[in-house]
C-alpha cells in the first residue's frame, strides 16, 4: 500500500462528505451551494487527532435514492479538498468516488486511495484507476443507488457478493493491477435489507479468503434503525459494535463518523487480545 500503511491492526478511515445531501453528515461541509474548506479542513483535523488513519472524502451522495453529481460538480467539491489535506496535514486521502476524471485529478493533488462504490465497472473508471498507480477498493453494490433499496433480492447473499468480489479481483488482476493494490467491500447497506446485512456481518469472516485487506462501512446506517430503533445520530452504540464485530473477523479498514469513539473501542479490543 502506498506510504507504507499496513493492516497489522484495523485502520479508521474517517468520512468526510463534501455533499449537501449525504445520509448523515450530509450538508456539514456545504455552505451556500458550495464546499466550505475551512470546514472541511476543521472537520479532518478533529478526526486526524482524534485517531484517524484515512480520510475519505467523497463529493457524490450514495444514500438510497440520491441522484447522481455532474463532473464539474464532483470535482469542485473533492479536488481542492484532497489537496488541501495532503499539503496541510501530510493525511492519507482516499477519495469516494466511480468517476475516471475525479480519479486523476485527485491522484494529481496528492490522493493516496481509491474508493469506488461501483467497483470500476463505470465507462473508463478501470482504465484511470490503473494508471493513477493507487490502492483501490472496489464495493458490491446491487443496482444503483436511486434504486438499489427497492425490494433487494438474493438467494444467498453472502455467496452472491464473495462470487461477485471474487470475479471482479480476477477481471481486474487480468487488466493489470497488482493484487497488493486492491481492496473489496462487501457494501453494507447497498442494495442490501437488514436481514441481509446481519448475515454479511455474521460471516464476514469468509471474505479473508480473497487475500485482499477487507473495507467495512457499516457506521451509522439503516440496520441499526431497523434493528434497534434509532435514529441516524443515535447509532454510536450500533455502530461500534459492528466495528468490534467486523475488526474480530479481519476487518483491515473501518470506515466511520465516530472516530474518538472507534478508536478507544478497538485499542480495548487490542488490549484484551494482548492480556
Amino acid at each position: 500500500m502506498r506510504k507504507g500503511l499496513t493492516f497489522d491492526q484495523p485502520r479508521i478511515m474517517g468520512i468526510l462528505n463534501t455533499t449537501p445531501d449525504s445520509f448523515s453528515d450530509g450538508g456539514n461541509v456545504f455552505r451556500d451551494g458550495r464546499v466550505a474548506l475551512d470546514d472541511a479542513l476543521f472537520k479532518a483535523e478533529q478526526m486526524l487527532a482524534d485517531g484517524a488513519d484515512i480520510i475519505d472524502v467523497g463529493g457524490e451522495s450514495t444514500r438510497p435514492d440520491a441522484s447522481p453529481v455532474s463532473l464539474d460538480e464532483e470535482l469542485s467539491r473533492v479536488v481542492p479538498v484532497v489537496e488541501a489535506l495532503v499539503q496541510r496535514f501530510g493525511a492519507y486521502v482516499s477519495v469516494d468516488t466511480s468517476t475516471p476524471e475525479v480519479m486523476t485529478a485527485a491522484c494529481d493533488v496528492g490522493a493516496s486511495m481509491l474508493n469506488d462504490v461501483r467497483a470500476l465497472q463505470c465507462d473508463g473508471a478501470a482504465p484511470a484507476a490503473l494508471a493513477t498507480g493507487l490502492p483501490v477498493c472496489v464495493m458490491h453494490m446491487q443496482g444503483q443507488p436511486k434504486t438499489m433499496q427497492q425490494n433487494p433480492v438474493y438467494a444467498d447473499v453472502v455467496t452472491e457478493v464473495y462470487s461477485f468480489l471474487q470475479q471482479r479481483l480476477q477481471q481486474l488482476l487480468q487488466l493489470g493491477f497488482k493484487r497488493d493494490s486492491l481492496l473489496i467491500d462487501p457494501g453494507f447497506g447497498f442494495g442490501k435489507t437488514a436481514q441481509h446485512n446481519l448475515l454479511l456481518l455474521k460471516q464476514l469472516d469468509k471474505f479473508q479468503q480473497l487475500q485482499v485487506p477487507l473495507l467495512v462501512g457499516i457506521s451509522r446506517k439503516s440496520i441499526f434503525g431497523q434493528v434497534l430503533g434509532r435514529e441516524v445520530h443515535q447509532r454510536l452504540a450500533g455502530s461500534l459494535s459492528a466495528a468490534i464485530l467486523a475488526a474480530q473477523k479481519g476487518a483491515g479498514i473501518i470506515r466511520v463518523h465516530d472516530v474518538a469513539e472507534t478508536r478507544d473501542a478497538l485499542l480495548f479490543m487490542q488490549a484484551v487480545n494482548e492480556a
